[in-house]
Formats: C-alpha cells, sequence, structure tokens
C-alpha cells in the first residue's frame, strides 16, 4: 500500500517538475531537485528493504 502512494507522488512530482507550463518556467532547478531527493530516498529505502 505505501509503495504504490509513493509511485503515485513521485509521478505527480514528475510532472510538477516539467516546465512546461508559463507559471511554473522561472523556478529553476527546485522541483526537479526535490523530486531527485524523494527519488533517491525511495531508492535508498527499497535497497535496504524497507518498503
Amino acid at each position: 500500500m505505501l509503495a504504490t502512494v509513493l509511485i503515485v507522488v513521485v509521478v505527480l512530482m514528475l510532472f510538477g517538475s516539467l516546465p512546461t507550463w508559463n507559471h511554473s518556467r522561472s523556478w529553476g532547478y527546485g522541483p526537479s531537485g526535490g523530486l531527485g531527493l524523494v527519488l533517491t530516498i525511495v531508492v535508498i529505502l527499497l535497497l535496504l528493504g524497507r518498503l
């Protein structure tokens, strides 16, 4: 159950971090950096067997 929720959250963050909308073009690397951090944490948790 938790893995499904994490996958949905990561996919939503991925779509949110794409600078395709006019209001998000000036955000820079912030959203994609946050997404990279979340993906790194999820991968580490998967490798440790916590998920």
